[in-house]
């Protein structure tokens, strides 16, 4: 028997041909076996004992995540496979489940061509498996299914070989409809996952087997073979039998797409620039001599070496001592160190090629979402990653030592560069440190828990509710003379196209300032009602609102309008009623007398006139004030139905639908961000600890009328704003 080369020997002859890569992510709701997959899957590379497999948690390098026994952080792993005597290099990414974390699922999503999405035999398809479909979907990377957990059915429902399989083809039936329903074309067709082409695997990450149609009709082994053996408890005996890494890792190379694949349809969707241009053909050819182009997915700091920075690498190759460029950053780089993951583990190498993740040391300045490129051959920048959710929680941070100022800042620096879907902001009014996250639990985890890591002691308060801010009808024009009376700009606001708010929210129209010749994006935005003509005057898409300047003959407009853009920007940030962001609202500047000399019109007199223009505006069109909401899934035994239903109308919820089978109930119900602080503990307590619920959508509605003035009087309270709500000028 001949004696295979060391692990990292195998990656390094692999890494260079990318038709034998495969870069793929775990994705799944939260509890339902992503890490004790990787476990396995690393285990049959021969990185970990088998007999530790689903045990040890190998990716699990953060304290946090073994004492909640969820995934936290996303961890990156190459290892080998054979199959049919060819070495496979799988990049793997073990991503998060739980809803408040999905951020390192998009930010993976980037990074990867293809994904296993595990479902859980007993619970079926959950909320979360839906979000992470749609994650996936929208970057078009490939999706395989592995059912996990398929040894419940066995040991404690004790199904029948015929349930079994009727409870199988239900979940695959919903897994094909959320492909059908988030896919676009093609590939909601020639994506659907079917037993019959080994597209779906069966089987238990914990009892270490799987088996596939494939795998069975190879193997000659049979499903009732299977089932015997699992109710019997010969679980060592099955795993022999249908080693799970095998069939899993089988099912990922023949299904799942290489970097030259799929770069033939991701390219258009996650880059900017011109497919036929010399470095968008490197790209589509994966050219390890090519132009370099790298997307940062994740920034992870390290005690030693500050940030190491992964990437995904889609032309060229990276080596220690080659000079780059951040694109965004808009500054030159020396990389110290390039590696491939192993878990928390880096393993240096001499250079990474295109096609491959990389982890690179030495560009500290870098945040995820970066383009890094050649510094004498700067590319257009990748599509920014966003994520499906915005923050809705926030929560002010001080630290117990004033001396402590300028530490806690850095390190909330830091915080937020590591997760991108925490945002850090200074309330100038206040003097707060105000961060904003997906829930309780993300700020809880990587804010606080975080900063006393650091040995930093801080005081949060309780959460803050970030509300929206937005107009019901189209204001007169609003005259807003500068400072000094030399010049007037004239706006007019209107609620934005509900079509067009629809596709900025799910991210079908980018936030960006347009230019001219962006022909293409005015031609999409004018396919959701906004006029072609109307369209090609749009200057700036931001926070769901738009900016058109429509003036007719000015002589200096093309001079202030980036003052106007900028200070539209600071109000989308800062309305009229409350000094909370903006949404659904279009901006128009009509006309403008401006004075002749420049040194009479900057930023000094025409960003103050933008802003009170806009707000004045605002104000005349009926500003009102939309607070968020979560729409949840709610699963209970049904004798506790009346005890949650009450508790949710307590929370000034209502309910959208509710089911009953088998003894357990499932209720989908609407409630204010502000009444859900507490409800899980709530819930838990009601149902003795068998309730839980899941996310399934954040939606913005109007204030009640009866507590709109409370409501803004004391979010002006907090920000040391006067108490009186503002009117409109007459």
């Amino acid at each position: 028997m001949v004696e295979k080369k060391p692990m990292i020997e195998r990656i390094k002859e692999v890494m260079y041909d990318p038709k034998r890569i495969r870069n793929v992510a775990t994705s799944s709701h939260v509890h339902h076996g992503k890490t004790t997959l990787t476990d396995n899957l690393m285990a049959g590379a021969g990185m970990l004992a088998e007999e530790m497999a689903g045990k040890v948690m190998f990716t699990w390098f953060d304290e946090q995540e073994r004492k909640r026994e969820l995934t936290i952080y996303g961890a990156n792993v190459s290892m080998v496979h054979e199959y049919e005597g060819v070495d496979y290099l799988i990049n793997l990414v073990d991503t998060p489940g739980h809803v408040d974390f999905g951020g390192d699922v998009t930010r993976a999503m980037r990074a990867v061509d293809g994904t296993i999405v595990l479902v859980d035999a007993v619970e079926g398809i959950m909320p979360q498996t839906e979000t992470v479909f749609r994650q996936a979907l929208r970057e078009r990377v490939k999706p395989v299914l592995f059912i996990n957990k398929t040894d419940r059915l066995i040991k404690e429902l004790k199904v029948t070989p015929q349930q079994m399989m009727e409870r199988l083809e239900k979940i695959i039936r919903d897994v094909n409809i959320l492909i059908q329903r988030y896919a676009e074309e093609p590939f909601n067709k020639k994506w659907l996952v079917s037993v019959q082409d080994g597209s779906v695997a069966i089987g238990s990450a914990y009892r270490r087997w799987a088996i596939s149609l494939p795998y069975l009709q190879k193997t000659g082994i049979t499903l009732k073979e299977i089932m015997q053996l699992s109710s019997e408890g010969r679980d060592e005996e099955l795993a022999k039998l249908a080693p799970l890494h095998k069939v899993v890792l089988d099912m990922i190379i023949k299904h799942l797409p290489n970097p030259l694949e799929a770069i033939k349809y991701r390219l258009e969707k996650i880059w900017t620039g011109d497919l036929n241009s010399e470095i968008g053909k490197d790209m589509l050819e994966c050219n390890p001599n090519g132009r370099l182009a790298i997307i940062i997915t994740k920034m992870i700091p390290d005690p030693h070496v500050g940030f190491v920075a992964t990437g995904r690498i889609f032309s060229g190759k990276v080596y220690k001592g080659r000079d780059v460029y951040l694109l965004t950053s808009k500054r030159q780089e020396k990389i110290q160190q390039v590696a491939v993951f192993k878990g928390i583990q880096r393993i240096p190498v001499e250079e990474v090629p295109a096609g491959n993740i990389v982890a690179i040391v030495g560009i500290p300045q870098a945040f995820t979402g970066e383009t890094v490129c050649d510094v004498d051959k700067l590319i257009e920048p990748f599509v920014e990653i966003k994520h499906l959710f915005d923050p809705v929680v926030t929560k002010s941070v001080e630290p117990k030592n004033p001396m402590d100022l300028t530490k806690v800042v850095e390190a909330l620096k830091q915080i937020a560069k590591e997760d991108s879907t925490l945002v850090v902001k200074i309330n100038p009014e206040t003097g707060e440190y105000l961060v904003s996250g997906m829930g309780e639990l993300h700020l809880e985890a990587k804010v606080e828990n975080k900063l006393k890591e650091m040995g930093l002691d801080v005081v949060m308060s309780p959460p803050i509710v970030v509300y929206r801010e937005t107009i019901e009808n189209s204001s007169p024009v609003v005259e807003a003379k500068t400072p000094n009376k030399h010049n007037r700009l004239y706006f007019v606001v209107e609620p934005l196209e509900d079509k067009v708010y629809e596709a900025l929210v799910k991210r079908e129209i980018p936030e960006v300032d347009p230019r001219e010749k962006d022909i293409k994006l005015f031609k999409k935005i004018s396919e959701y009602g906004i006029p072609y003509e109307t369209a090609k005057k749009i200057v700036s898409i931001y926070n769901k609102c738009i900016l058109i300047e429509e003036t007719r003959g000015q002589l200096f407009v093309g001079e202030i309008i980036e003052m106007v853009k900028d200070a539209f920007k600071e109000v989308c940030e800062d309305g009229p009623l409350a000094r909370e962001p903006l949404m659904k609202v279009k901006v128009r500047l009509v006309d403008c007398d401006l004075h002749e000399d420049s040194i009479h019109r900057g930023p000094g007199q025409i960003m103050p006139a933008t802003k009170y223009g806009i707000r004045q505006a605002m104000l005349k069109a009926n500003a009102i004030l939309m607070e968020p909401k979560q729409i949840l899934r709610i699963d209970i035994p049904t004798e506790y139905i009346s005890d949650v239903v009450r508790e949710i109308e307590n929370r000034r919820g209502n309910l959208i639908d509710m089911k009953e089978e088998a003894g357990a109930a499932q209720i989908i119900a609407k409630i204010p961000v502000s009444e859900t602080f507490g409800f899980d503990a709530k819930l838990k307590s009601i149902t003795s600890g068998r309730g839980f619920y899941s996310l399934i959508e954040n939606v913005f509605e109007k204030i009640p009328t009866d507590l709109r003035e409370n409501i803004i009087k004391s979010i002006r309270k907090r920000k040391g704003l006067p108490e009186e709500i503002p009117k409109a000028e007459v």
